[in-house]
Order: structure tokens, then sequence, then C-alpha cells
């Protein structure tokens, strides 16, 4: 019987949902242990001798524990981003680790269309003055609001994320471009109405720029004032991966200087974000607390996609979705 550790603290509700979606759709047949990762090096080893697998939660696994437990094949993440563990070391282990297979794929593209829209018809502010009981005084003197239809829309990274952006942007009549160093299967990206096109090319002429790619050391910073700069005047910026994809700094300038015209983050360097950070108070930004990928539904498909996942590690079979690391540069 295969036993999988749950790296997490169940502290939260949002915790013990996924440790109650792992019991209900594990089986008779597997051992699902939770572990807490805030223990000892020490502890976590006692507690996790015996593993086949781990599952960890806003966790890690550190390779002090990893180097000292026999049976571990692999560590499975239910997220897309991979940055919080350390594929490399972990491989030279002999562990394996795989992201979430496009699980949360719907759930961070609705996510990623809800800050375009939001943005773009200035929701926030229009909601703070109804729930200030100033009703229309106030954002009547907004700039006029904009439609998605037939806008030029950016995608930067076409993985399974950046493909459901493409999907939900089918219904609006935009254009939709994307650039991608990894080349697709021909004719995906027709089969999506999208087209290829070079990184600079995107920047200067879509009206709505959106970034989906994993975190590691190419995409660190990738948008930055270069590339802010690049970019329409009248053009909004959403990212819903990872924070450090773009240089925070910068993109307050950006915003500040009016080289851009909005932001709608999900994400941003630091998380939780310092309450005085000026993207806060920008009436051009909105910024919510990385959750777009936690929707119920979401969870559910990462649990069971982890769980076939593992039940491919106990059989020896070839798993899913393992992240390459000689692509970790």
């Amino acid at each position: 019987m295969p036993t999988i550790a749950f790296l997490a603290n169940l502290s939260t509700a949002e915790h013990k949902r996924r440790w109650d979606l792992l019991n209900e759709n594990a089986g008779d047949d597997v051992n699902v242990i939770v572990v807490d990762p805030t223990t000892s090096p020490g502890e976590m080893i006692e507690a996790m001798k015996d593993v086949d697998a781990a599952i960890p939660w806003l966790a890690s696994v550190p390779l002090e524990v990893a180097e000292h437990l026999p049976n571990l094949k692999l560590v499975q993440l239910l997220t897309a981003g991979y940055d919080s563990v350390d594929v490399v070391g972990l491989s030279k282990l002999g562990v394996a680790v795989a992201n979430n297979g496009g699980s949360n794929a719907i759930s961070v593209s609705e996510h990623a269309m809800t800050l375009m829209l939001s943005v773009y018809r200035r929701m926030m502010e229009s909601w703070t003055s109804v729930k200030d009981g100033t009703w229309r005084i106030g954002v009547d003197q907004l700039p006029v609001r904009t439609e998605i239809n037939g806008k030029t829309i950016g995608i930067i990274g076409f993985g399974n994320i950046g493909r459901q952006v493409a999907r939900r942007l089918s219904g609006f009549d935009c254009e939709v471009l994307y650039h991608d160093t990894i080349e697709l299967m021909p004719g995906r990206d027709q089969e999506l109405g999208a087209q290829a096109v070079d990184l600079d090319h995107l920047l200067r002429v879509s009206d709505i720029v959106t970034v989906h790619v994993p975190l590691n050391s190419s995409t660190r910073g990738m948008m930055g004032s270069r590339e802010f700069g690049l970019m329409k005047k009248t053009a909004i910026f959403i990212n819903t991966c990872r924070g450090p994809v773009h240089n925070e700094a910068e993109l307050i300038t950006a915003l500040e200087d009016g080289e851009i015209a909005g932001a709608g983050l999900d994400v941003l360097e630091v998380e939780p974000t310092d309450p005085n950070n000026p993207l806060l108070s920008m009436p051009t930004a909105i910024v919510t607390p990385h959750w777009a990928g936690g929707t119920g539904e979401g969870n559910e498909r990462a649990v069971i996609f982890a769980l076939s996942n593992l039940q491919r590690a106990a059989e020896d079979r070839k798993m899913l979705s393992v992240v390459d690391p000689s692509a970790i540069f």
C-alpha cells in the first residue's frame, strides 16, 4: 500500500478542504498522512520515513529531509508553478517533481479574464462609489470605460493556462497573439484562433498583455521598464502567474508615468505585500491575493490528477507533467 504525505498546516478551511479531498479520493488502497512542514527536519524525516510520494501545499520538501527518505519517488504539486521546490536537487536524489497537469488552468484563465474586465470597466472604483453612498458622483469623472471586444490580446506563455485564456477570449471577437519559447504542436494555435509573434511585436500592438509563464531565471523580471515602454500607453498588463515575473518597482513607475494605462495583478514580488505598496492605492491597478487557482473545481481536479500520478509512480509507470530538471536554468 503506497503512502502519501500531505505537507500542510491544517490551520485554514482551504487547507482542510484539500486534505478532505485527498482522503475522499484516495481509496482504501492508499495510506494518506498529514505532516506539518513547520516541524524540524528530524521530525519530518521520522514522520515521512515510509512515504512513497509527497504532496506539499504552500510548503516544500527540503533536500536535507528528502535524502533520508528511501522510498520517496515523487513530489507531486497541486499548482502549476514549481519554483517552491528544488527540482534539480530532488532529481539528483532520484525524486521526480510533477506539477498539476493543467488542473487549475480554467480557474486561472477565468481569473485573468476577471482582471481584464475589472480594469477595463473600472469595477472596483464603481463598487466603492456605491458602497460609500456616492453612487455615480466621482466615477462619472473617470475616463470612459473600455470594451474588450475588438481588442488585440497578447498572451505571453501559451501552455495550459495561456491556451485556456485564448479559449475564454473566443467569444469576445478579439485578435489573439501569443509568444512562447516552446513550439506548439502544428495547427494548435490555429485551432485556438491565435497567432504566434515575437515578443517585442506582441508588446507593441497589444491592448492587453497577460503573462502565463513559469518562474525561472529566464522569466524573472522579464516584464520591466523596457517592456512596459514598448507597450501602448492605452494598454493594460495582467499577471496571474508569479510576481517576480514583473519588476514591481518598474511596473509602478510605468503606471505613475502613464507608460501603460493599468494593471490587474493576482501576484506580487513579495507576498503578503506591504500594506503601503503603492499599487494598492493606485486607481489604475487591481490586486488580488494570489488566489486565481483556488476554486473548488480546480482543487478537485488537482487532487484527482495528483492521485492518478501517484498511482503511476507506485506501479513504475511513466508519470505525467514531470518537470524536466534540464529546463531549469
